[in-house]
């Protein structure tokens, strides 16, 4: 069900063509305002695209690991609305700046458009790298013995702070002031956890930061249609990573930006940009009151 990408066409030596598909009642990726896509399938469509090609069409490894550094996208909100159970998304995909190392690949940026029924729906990328196991290993050293080990679950905060119906999908606990919060880790979580980890996977920072972002805002219709978020070092699973958020002043009325950052026994973990739009959002579908606002 987590499985984004449907399939997938080379169209030169680095563009391909992916077809794509987005379900409207994604257990975790659910509807935002009422009737819009989560935006951050944006980004986990971004995520997977990129797995997808290094491994079938670049011939990494399936038991190397990949590692985002950094992922941003754009999306039309309009163009997040959906009419049916699903939607087919067709993603344009270049791959650049190729590091191949005796034969291997290592790193490479994306780009990628994505469209729905032939309409502008995002664009994105990120950049990533791929260790092979042995390497990895060595660099994470002690640290794998993490791995599969269990993490306590902090109590979080409540599900309508931070945008969620359902308290196992709140990444984030009380912090000790106003705009901070703990890292909220559920390692038993079908979605952020599909297998066991040595570390915090990116797709919960990301998560984090958007529910950072929701929390200080005050919308439970937030949608973040533009997200930028780069990556310091790992995040990992034993010491309290803390999230801090702060509004950003803008010269645009329709538009409020927060910036997330992690840090982590002191040291920085991630940063990520939010933007999403301040004006209301009118919502489709009969009996739904919901406005996006800012």
């Amino acid at each position: 069900m987590d499985i984004i990408p449907t399939g997938w066409t080379r169209l030169t030596e680095n563009r391909f063509f992916v077809s794509a598909r987005w379900l409207a009642a994604h257990p975790f990726f659910s509807p935002v305002a009422g009737d819009r896509h989560d935006p951050v399938l944006v980004a986990e469509t971004i995520r997977q695209t990129t797995m997808l090609l290094a491994h079938a069409e670049f011939a990494v490894p399936v038991e190397d690991q990949f590692v985002m550094w950094g992922l941003h996208y754009t999306a039309d909100a309009e163009a997040l609305a959906f009419d049916g159970p699903s939607s087919d998304v067709t993603v344009d995909v270049i791959c650049s700046d190729l590091d191949i190392r005796r034969g291997s690949l290592r790193n490479l940026r994306t780009t990628m458009v994505l469209t729905r029924d032939g309409r502008h729906l995002a664009t994105g990328g990120t950049q990533a790298r791929c260790t092979s196991a042995l390497a990895y290993r060595r660099v994470r050293g002690e640290r794998m013995a993490a791995l599969g080990r269990p993490v306590p679950l902090l109590p979080g905060v409540a599900p309508q702070l931070v945008g969620r119906e359902h308290a196992k999908d709140v990444v984030l606990a009380p912090g000790t002031r106003p705009g901070q919060w703990q890292l909220r880790i559920n390692t038993g979580h079908s979605t952020l956890f599909r297998r066991p980890n040595d570390h915090v996977p990116g797709m919960l920072l990301v998560e984090a930061a958007r529910q950072a972002a929701t929390a200080t805002l005050g919308s439970r219709a937030y949608l973040p249609t533009d997200m930028d978020v780069s990556f310091s070092r790992y995040a990992e699973l034993d010491s309290p990573c803390w999230i801090e958020a702060e509004v950003l002043p803008g010269s645009d009325p329709e538009t409020a930006t927060v910036r997330v950052s992690g840090a982590q026994d002191g040291e920085p973990v991630f940063l990520c940009t939010l933007t999403a739009p301040s004006r209301d959002l009118a919502v489709a579908g009969a009996g739904l009151g919901t406005c996006l606002t800012g």
